[in-house]
């Protein structure tokens, strides 16, 4: 059985890639260091952008890791331009997970690249791999494993957060162990 640690970041001082963590977001970090040092995490893949990075490199030290980075686990791109309804741009993508904005990704796509991750770690045998991610990303890929994670579980997300998706040949459970 795989058990797949899906962490979302620390709070950030933004949203753009060179987002850092926040002086509350590195206590969290350390915080979520000590809350994950003995669970016997055997690989790190994150997200590249820093706010992901910096949200699991005190674990990564703790335990002896290096903090891979992976490209397809940036956050969605909604659109290409901001909007004051983003909120309800967002939901829709839930209930039509090919709906595309222009310049943006649809949920399909996004899903679609995490899970080439998730595919990759799983082939490489790891017992208890840590994949650090961002919030919309995050509850796509949960979506993929349990359809009732929508819109509404996104808004209860919190800065950080961690589900472990325990995978077993015969179903997959997701557990939320972040409190």
């Amino acid at each position: 059985m795989t058990e797949l640690y899906i962490i979302r970041h620390c709070q950030a001082t933004g949203q753009e890639a060179e987002a850092e963590l926040t002086d509350i977001g590195k206590l969290q970090a350390i915080e979520l260091a000590d809350s994950l040092q003995s669970v016997g995490i055997d690989y790190i893949v994150t997200s590249t952008y820093e706010r992901a990075r910096c949200t699991i490199e005190p674990l990564a030290q703790r335990i002896g890791l290096p903090v891979n980075e992976d490209e397809r686990l940036i956050e969605r791109v909604l659109c290409g331009n901001s909007h004051q309804n983003w909120r309800e741009m967002l939901r829709r993508t839930y209930d039509e997970p090919e709906l595309c904005y222009e310049g943006g990704e649809s949920s399909c796509a996004a899903v679609e690249r995490a899970l080439q991750v998730v595919q990759s770690i799983l082939s490489a045998s790891y017992e208890r791999p840590a994949l650090v991610s961002h919030g919309n990303l995050i509850s796509l890929l949960l979506r993929h494993y349990e359809s009732s994670f929508g819109f509404a579980e996104w808004e209860r997300l919190s800065n950080p957060d961690v589900y472990v998706i325990k995978m077993q040949p015969e179903h997959t459970v997701i557990e939320r162990v972040w409190v």
